[in-house]
């Protein structure tokens, strides 16, 4: 995990934050609280694979060319190098549990493609 996230500590984004709730050799997860009208970058991983779950809103999801909703208690597979992201156009907050896995578990692996708050 990058050395400035601390389990429970919330880690302000501009989408929203998230929070890391445990933590291993080879895995994270994650609470992701994305704001009304915001998404997270177009992005994907070479090192992690990631598991969804909406806990609270609908999600639109992104992966690789396909676009979809996910209501509460749905979820889905993000595999290693997917393009994918995730994005809240709905009138509540949106809350995923996120579960990460691979050998690196590291916020450094993230390639970004597109983002509207210019990190590419």
């Amino acid at each position: 995990m990058n050395k400035n996230s601390t389990i429970g500590e919330n880690i302000t984004r501009p989408w929203g934050f998230y929070r890391v709730i445990a933590q291993g050799k080879n895995y994270a997860s994650k609470v992701i609280h994305v704001n009304v009208g915001q998404r997270l970058s177009v992005q994907s991983h070479n090192h992690r694979a990631e598991h969804w779950v909406v806990a609270c809103g609908k999600a639109k999801v992104l992966l690789n060319d396909k676009e979809f909703v996910l209501e509460v208690g749905q979820s889905v597979d993000i595999p290693v190098k997917a393009i994918h992201s995730l994005a809240n156009p709905y009138d509540e907050a949106l809350e995923i549990i996120e579960l990460q896995m691979g050998e690196i578990i590291s916020e450094d692996d993230i390639i970004r493609y597109s983002d509207i708050y210019g990190r590419v």
